[in-house]
């Protein structure tokens, strides 16, 4: 079948050769689908196009290797996310039977096919687009002139880049030096006793989770940023990204509201509509988050193929049980879990299953990266010598 696709022994380079004959058929074709989906009439097409979509995409995950040549080769670094991400948002364009309607677009712009196909093959979210109904979108909190919103944008790019380096520095800083090496590691130190090798791991989670929101949150500021002053795009279709997930009351409200919506459709697409149709809203809730566990597994995989694929479906799997618990409280007491209760509960709850999901980041060596701080000796040796003075500190009580 391989040697039918065209597919290597051997992965190869990316280069501009292989960009043009590995990668870009399935983009090329994923936009093709993105036109017809908004075109009327056309749903025999795109079920036409999605196999081809699919064999073009495993294609390109299977035959090139994104990694710089002195990268260990421990890495795959292969194309598996971005390629799951066109076959499943894809299949979803091959269901409705009527085109898919943009209800959103730039101020005196004219109606385009085109420009619409390409607004739905780059949007993650759908905002502003009708398929994405019941999506909680936060609320506007930065200016509203057009000026102040793209300063705002900046502004905060920076302040989030500050916290991520320091965040990525200071879980580097930790023992033992496999934290943040190529090799990977883990959070939890066994010559610790149980109690504060858990406290230990605890606050290194806190420190991932809060670098990986200030990462995200940076990327989409610059990207806010960009399409404003180059794209010519309206401060209204770049909504806020979060609503400080840190003071959710519940877990819905984490996972529903004030966490990034971006992967939602892809993980209700990969499995919480399938599990929907046979169990109902339990199927649902179960079904999403365990592609939530897949989706990352997939992502770790592509740097360390040895990677254990259970630290991610229970890690996010295990948010499905907790949404129950809340959903039977509510049922037993007649109120929503909220309130000081309600945060303590949330935070908890994530905190012990995020220890599972940061262990198995780390294990693959993903913040192996170096971050500008590394290159601000000043700062890069205040939280070294912070973090290294809070390890010794541990180990010595």
């Amino acid at each position: 079948m391989w040697a039918v696709l065209g597919i290597p022994t051997t992965k190869v380079p990316i280069n501009a050769a292989t960009l043009v004959s590995y990668v870009l058929p399935p983009l090329i074709l994923c936009f093709v689908m993105a036109v017809l989906a908004v075109t009327p009439q056309t749903r025999v097409f795109r079920v036409a196009c999605w196999p081809v979509v699919v064999l073009l995409a495993l294609r390109a995950t299977f035959s090139i290797d994104v990694a710089p040549s002195h990268f260990e080769r421990k890495y795959h670094n292969d194309l598996a996310v971005p390629m799951l991400m066109i076959i499943t948002r894809s299949l979803y364009w091959v269901f409705p039977k009527e085109p898919l309607v943009r209800q959103i677009r730039p101020k005196n712009s004219t109606p385009s096919t085109l420009m619409d196909a390409l607004d739905l093959a780059v949007t993650f979210r759908g905002y502003g687009w009708d398929w994405s109904r019941g999506m909680y979108v936060p609320h506007e909190t930065r200016p509203s002139i057009r000026t102040g919103f793209v300063l705002y944008a900046t502004l905060s790019a920076a302040v989030h880049t500050l916290i991520c380096g320091t965040m990525h520095r200071a879980v580097r800083s930790f023992s033992p030096a496999g934290l943040g090496s190529i090799s990977g590691g883990s959070i939890f130190d066994e010559t610790l006793p149980f109690h504060m090798r858990y406290f230990r791991s605890s606050v290194i989670s806190i420190m991932c989770c809060v670098a990986i929101y200030s990462l995200t949150q940076m990327s989409y500021d610059i990207c806010t940023v960009l399409g404003i002053l180059i794209l010519g795009q309206d401060p209204a279709q770049w909504p806020p990204g979060f609503e400080a997930p840190w003071r959710s009351t519940s877990l819905a409200q984490f996972w529903g509201r004030r966490w990034h919506q971006w992967l939602r459709h892809i993980f209700l697409v990969m499995g919480g509509y399938p599990l929907f149709f046979i169990f109902g809203r339990a199927g649902l809730i179960i079904g999403t988050f365990l592609a939530s566990g897949v989706y990352h597994q997939i992502g770790l995989s592509s740097l360390d193929a040895t990677s254990e694929p259970w630290r991610m479906l229970v890690g996010f799997g295990m948010m499905a049980p907790g949404m129950f618990a809340e959903d039977a409280f509510n049922r037993l007491t007649g109120r929503k879990v909220c309130g000081l209760a309600g945060w303590i509960w949330t935070m908890s709850w994530i905190l012990l299953w995020g220890n599972v999901i940061i262990d198995g980041f780390v294990r693959v060596g993903l913040f192996r990266a170096r971050s500008f701080i590394d290159d601000v000796p000043p700062l890069r040796t205040l939280v070294e010598r912070l973090v290294m003075d809070f390890d010794t500190w541990l180990h010595a009580i």
